[in-house]
Order: C-alpha cells, then sequence, then structure tokens
C-alpha cells in the first residue's frame, strides 16, 4: 500500500479530502457517459462472442473482451472513488 500524499494546499491526507462538488458533478456526468459508451461495448462483444467467427477473429473478439473487462473495472473504481470522496 502506499504511503498516504499530502497536497501543497492542505494538510489532510488525499485519501480523506473531498472532491468540491461542482467538480464531482462534473466527473459524476463523464462517468455516467462513460457507462453508457462502455454498455454499447459490452453489448457488441457479447453479440461478437455469439457469432462463429474465423481466426483471427477469434482473438480479436477476446482481446476485445479483456479490454471490456479492464474499462468496467476502471470504471466501477472511478465510482467507488467519488462515493468515497463526495458528500452523499
Amino acid at each position: 500500500m502506499e504511503p498516504m500524499k499530502e497536497t501543497s494546499t492542505s494538510h489532510e491526507p488525499i485519501e480523506r479530502q473531498q472532491i468540491p462538488d461542482a467538480l464531482s458533478q462534473e466527473i459524476r456526468r463523464l462517468a455516467h457517459d462513460l457507462s453508457n459508451a462502455l454498455e454499447i461495448i459490452v453489448q457488441t462483444s457479447y453479440l461478437l462472442n455469439m457469432a462463429e467467427l474465423k481466426e483471427p477473429a477469434g482473438d480479436w473478439v477476446r482481446m476485445l473482451d479483456s479490454g471490456v473487462t479492464r474499462a468496467l473495472e476502471l470504471n466501477q473504481e472511478l465510482r467507488e472513488y467519488l462515493k468515497q470522496h463526495t458528500r452523499p
């Protein structure tokens, strides 16, 4: 685990700082839009997996699935970070 970092404007550790309301609203909007875009990619990936594709297309779909999984994980991490650093 990384040590807690300090910012130059506050003595409060970054892990405990709150994101300002206006900024958190914009980040939430972007995360929501990202989720919508990812949903299209996830559904397309699923449909491609259902098709009988010739190689190397199957390899490409597996690479796509790997990227989709990672993008979904990152989006979830972003949403969790927002929950922890914004007011309810």
